[in-house]
């Protein structure tokens, strides 16, 4: 019998298809990465954050979705700290939206 699911529901994956982009995001021609740090709590999101950017190339942006109240103040100054660039901050109920472009 085969599988209807679609696949990133079937294989286990977080959906993390929803997210909103703002517009200026929409007609970039870089890559992005998806990040669904929800559930973690302070230094976990920014620790994850800094390992996947590890994996992508510069110039490439990094979309993560957290729900910790200090990645408030976390996420902010570990761009500040690494180099790598806030391009947003945006909230959304209680999940923070980050996009963070790679630029070391």
């Amino acid at each position: 019998m085969p599988n209807n699911r679609p696949r990133h529901l079937a294989s286990g994956h977080i959906i993390v298809d929803r997210l909103q982009h703002p517009a200026y995001l929409l007609c970039m021609d870089t890559k992005t990465t998806h990040l669904d740090a929800r559930g973690l709590l302070c230094p976990l999101p920014v620790l994850k954050a800094r390992k996947r950017l590890q994996s992508i190339t510069v110039g490439d942006t990094l979309t993560m979705i957290a729900d910790d109240p200090a990645a408030v103040i976390d996420v902010p100054h570990y761009c500040a700290e690494s180099g790598n660039e806030l391009v947003s901050s945006d909230q959304n109920g209680d999940d923070q939206i980050y996009v963070i472009r790679k630029t070391n």
